[in-house]
């Protein structure tokens, strides 16, 4: 098992340049590592044993029973699931069915269960692949190894000063640049909610309340109510099988079958429900924090002084009333990723050229400063 996850864990590598929110990370690393893991387990039989087990007669060889089953779905019935455990039905959802086709509930989902979170791990990443295209290496090319401060003060200098040019030249051009981050982290809350749509057709509109209704089956009286944990994961249930008799004539079998592999699936699942609300909740915040940033200079200002202390409140200032909001994210994102000290040269050296340029033409600006 833990080869599995450090094998996951170099599929997935944080890379040292920061050029995304913590959020976004959550979508493209914490959360594919977890699909990817829960991918490989469910296919793992050393851990789940045998995925079906059914219980069958001497005419009927087991591993037939057992390929045709699982290859074909299984079926409990709806009408058994509230009936009394021991008495009136061996186990939940199993019993006679007198025919009655419309009372069935057929599981034909558990064959793909491996196949979906492997697929569901790809469209968790696909943002993230995005913008790292989109993004280009803009941040590394720009830090020039000056994350790490420790160098010859010329050879600081200039490095200090490319940067500083850069930016000055650069000025009021970065806004295309930084709404495509924005456009991915829209795209991020697109799939954690299109995947919560995709599990509910997956498992035939059972999982959108299927947290909710866990919840309140712990906080109610078990034996009043059916368990949404047996009903979407059955532990056991009922297979059909037709076969030509000695005859000719076609006989039905009736087949018990035990599903160890739900008992995997149920703790998978309603974890992933937990884990894709709490995702969507986040992500949403972020993105109305996005929309206060793009609209609200003055929340610029303030989230560049709580955190960048060591750069000076007037330079701040300076700075974003004389740039774009693209300007304010590669600014953020440069003081993630570069010491401290030498993001705080660099802000004040361009707050400076800025306040002694306010006279003239400032670079990417025809006509008056706007604010945003």
């Amino acid at each position: 098992m833990l080869d599995i996850f450090r094998g996951l864990k170099s599929l997935v590598k944080i890379s040292h340049v920061n050029t995304d929110s913590p959020v976004f990370r959550l979508h493209y690393s914490i959360t594919v590592i977890i699909l990817m893991s829960f991918s490989l387990i469910v296919t793992t039989r050393q851990y789940v044993g045998n995925p079906i087990d059914c219980v069958h007669t001497k005419d009927i060889p087991e591993d037939v029973l057992n390929t045709y089953c699982w290859i074909h779905s299984t079926y409990a019935l709806k009408s058994m699931f509230l009936k009394k455990v021991g008495t009136e039905v061996p186990y939940p959802g199993v019993g006679n069915s007198d025919g009655k086709t419309l009372d069935k509930k057929i599981y034909k989902y558990y064959q793909w269960v491996c196949f979906c979170l492997f697929f569901q791990a790809i469209l968790f990443y696909t943002p993230r692949w995005l913008w790292k295209s989109w993004e280009g290496g803009k941040i590394h090319a720009l830090m020039m190894d000056l994350d790490i401060g420790i160098c010859s003060e010329i050879e600081k200098k200039q490095k200090k000063k490319l940067l500083l040019d850069y930016l000055w030249d650069n000025l009021r051009y970065h806004n295309w640049w930084a709404y495509r981050y924005y456009v991915c982290e829209f795209l991020s809350l697109c799939n954690v909610i299109g995947q919560m749509f995709l599990m509910n057709r997956f498992f035939d509109g059972e999982f959108m309340t299927f947290g909710l209704d866990v919840i309140t089956h712990m906080e109610a009286d078990q034996e009043d109510r059916m368990d949404p944990m047996i009903y979407i994961f059955p532990r056991m249930t009922k297979c059909t099988f037709y076969k030509y008799g000695v005859s000719g004539e076609v006989e039905r079998h009736d087949a018990i079958c035990i599903l160890p592999l739900n008992v995997v699936n149920e703790k998978i699942y309603i974890f992933l429900w937990f884990w894709f609300i709490i995702l969507t909740i986040l992500t949403t915040l972020t993105l109305f924090y996005r929309i206060i940033i793009i609209f609200s200079p003055r929340m610029r200002v303030y989230l560049l002084r709580l955190r960048f202390r060591l750069v000076r409140r007037d330079a701040i200032e300076i700075i974003v009333r004389r740039s774009k909001m693209g300007d304010w994210f590669l600014l953020y994102r440069l003081g993630e990723n570069l010491d401290s000290i030498i993001f705080r040269d660099v802000m004040q050296d361009l707050a400076n050229r800025l306040h002694n340029n306010q006279h003239h033409r400032v670079p990417g600006m025809k006509g008056e400063i706007q604010d945003a």
